[in-house]
């Protein structure tokens, strides 16, 4: 019964450890700077790894005062680009603390 209880707390420690290395891998995500373009890089979109957008760029060549759902469109497109790229940037981050653990909706 006792060699349980040494698991046990085997185990707790283990988990402790990986809450740790878990809440380090997070707060380097938000540090980290992810660029989505779009319109072949007239708009540029940069967020962080926590998904808020940073910066928006916007070439001067593209704002056409008669065609502004085009501009719109970019820095939507640019925007969702970023955003994925940071949303893969989590899963590849996250996922190896999950792995083997079949955690539906962790990450």
């Amino acid at each position: 019964m006792r060699g349980g209880m040494g698991n046990m707390q085997n185990m707790m420690k283990q988990m402790q450890k990986m809450q740790k290395k878990m809440a380090q891998a997070q707060e380097e995500l938000g540090e980290k700077k992810i660029e989505g373009t779009a319109g072949g890089g007239m708009v540029t979109v940069i967020v962080s790894g926590h998904k808020q957008v940073l910066e928006v760029n916007i070439k001067e060549e593209v704002v056409d005062p008669e065609d502004i759902e085009m501009l719109q469109d970019l820095v939507l497109a640019a925007t969702n680009d970023a955003l994925k790229k940071a949303e893969d940037l989590t899963n590849d981050t996250m996922g190896q603390f999950t792995k083997g653990m079949n955690l539906p909706g962790m990450f």
